[in-house]
């Protein structure tokens, strides 16, 4: 089976630590119930490369911080205040409008007039489906990856499980979720088919999300690490059935946990009003 090779799965991430929100475009001190604060912090803005317009580093910051936000916490602050975000990168409001404007097409945010900029966040039977899609594009990937991956994208993926597998036993699930994500992001790389990792990196900021809130629930970040060492030794066999089968049941697992525990879980409205407003 032969597909073109992926020269991208991973977009850059932001400096954003797990646990901080973005609220009116940049990473706040938030009280939690019970007195508990997030950390506090300032959007970290990336110089401009000489190969990218204003308008794209706009739209790539945005998106990086995006994606490290818990948009699936309960009591996330999903508004961006287009002040706020125009005054921190120091511009005016039209190059910025157009960024969201792209971000908007990507189904990242919603532009409510006379409301506001709202992070989008889907309604649980949405996110069940996601979940589906992705365990249907990553297990035919690992399928194709115990052929296709080199030994040396191999040994590289089994030393990422292990350095991060620490990140999990220490509870520093922030630290962990943004390794967890990477190593499925790898295994679509390794594939070596390009439509894969370009369709599932339609998902990726949702299942980024999913999976950050996920893996603090019922233990399953220790039980993610040792999924994922199976998946590594079926590669190492070169056991395609045996890969596809493991990637699959690993993330139908995730789907089975948030369809059996995230029982209320309302989306943004169309007006573009607040979870709850």
């Amino acid at each position: 089976m032969t597909c073109r090779r992926s020269g991208r799965v991973n977009r850059r991430q932001s400096g954003i630590a797990g646990g901080q929100t973005l609220a009116y475009g940049i990473p706040q001190e938030t009280t939690h119930p019970g007195g508990r604060a997030s950390m506090a912090g300032r959007l970290p803005l990336k110089p401009i490369a000489t190969n990218f317009t204003l308008k794209d580093h706009i739209y790539e910051t945005l998106r990086d911080a995006i994606t490290q936000m818990n948009i699936y916490d309960d009591g996330a602050d999903l508004r961006l205040d287009e002040r706020s975000i125009a005054e921190q990168f120091g511009i005016s409001r039209t190059p910025l409008r157009e960024a969201l404007a792209r971000l908007e097409k990507d189904g990242l945010v919603s532009i409510a007039p006379r409301k506001g900029v709202f992070v989008v966040r889907k309604s649980l039977a949405e996110i069940l489906e996601m979940i589906v899609a992705w365990a249907a594009l990553e297990s035919m990937a690992a399928r194709m990856a115990a052929t296709n991956a080199s030994e040396r994208e191999i040994r590289q993926l089994r030393k990422h499980a292990m350095r991060h597998s620490e990140s999990s036993a220490r509870a520093d699930l922030g630290e962990y979720s943004d390794a967890n994500i990477r190593f499925h992001q790898m295994i679509l790389k390794m594939s070596g088919c390009m439509l894969l990792a370009d369709m599932a990196e339609g998902l990726f900021v949702h299942m980024h999300a999913i999976r950050r809130r996920a893996l603090g629930e019922d233990d399953r970040a220790s039980r993610s690490v040792v999924d994922h060492m199976s998946i590594i030794e079926a590669l190492e066999a070169r056991d395609p059935d045996l890969a596809e089968k493991l990637v699959r049941e690993h993330t139908m697992r995730l789907h089975d946990h948030v369809a059996r525990t995230w029982a209320r879980l309302e989306p943004i409205a169309e007006s573009g009003s607040q979870p709850g407003a």
